[in-house]
């Protein structure tokens, strides 16, 4: 029996995986936490320059696509470029449906991190990614078998310390949080060689 995904499968996996990651990136924005990769960058560059975060999030991706198209393929490419283009719109207006009053940051790191970290996960099982770093530690883990989550756990944890300077020490002890949160969910559950196959 076949493992590959149909194009259904695929599409409704994509569709899930970009709501949970726009909702988990929503849950840090408001808490003002920071993250890792590319989605981290573009938080942090919002703060700066006052661009949103869909458009600083394309941007960023931009140049890590020739090494998705050299080394992971056509359909692979194709489908992190949709991902990364539906999670920067959904971003854009999820606030026109989602108000919040208050929430407790630690909660919003703990599970924004957990909320995105799934959403890859998805990602990763259809042979998609969100780009940026997620590239990189697909293609770590596909050429040397080093763990996807471990190697990008130890690039998300040194973008967010590199944020000392822009936001307060509890700020930083919580986006900690949410990026451990983030690649402990891909760490235990993704695994090399289980769904990543040359």
């Amino acid at each position: 029996m076949s493992n590959k995904h149909t194009t259904f499968e695929d599409v409704q996996a994509m569709v899930t995986a970009t709501a949970l990651i726009s909702l988990g990136v929503f849950l840090l924005n408001y808490a003002g936490l920071l993250a890792g990769g590319t989605t981290g960058l573009a938080l942090l560059l919002q703060k700066l320059t006052g661009v949103t975060f869909g458009v600083l999030f394309v941007a960023l991706n931009l140049p890590f696509f020739y090494l998705a198209l050299k080394q992971m393929g056509p359909r692979f490419t194709l489908k992190t470029f949709a991902s990364i283009i539906m999670v920067a719109l959904a971003t854009e207006f999820l606030d026109r449906a989602i108000t919040l009053e208050s929430a407790n940051e630690v909660y919003c790191g703990a599970m924004g991190g957990l909320m995105i970290g799934c959403g890859l996960l998805i990602l990763f099982r259809h042979k998609a990614s969100l780009g940026g770093f997620n590239i990189l530690a697909l293609y770590v883990q596909k050429r040397y078998g080093i763990s996807a989550g471990k190697f990008q756990m130890g690039l998300d944890c040194g973008i967010v310390f590199a944020s000392f300077f822009v936001v307060t020490p509890w700020i930083l002890f919580v986006s900690v949080i949410g990026a451990v949160a983030v690649n402990l969910a891909i760490a235990v559950n993704h695994k090399p060689g289980r769904y990543v196959t040359s």
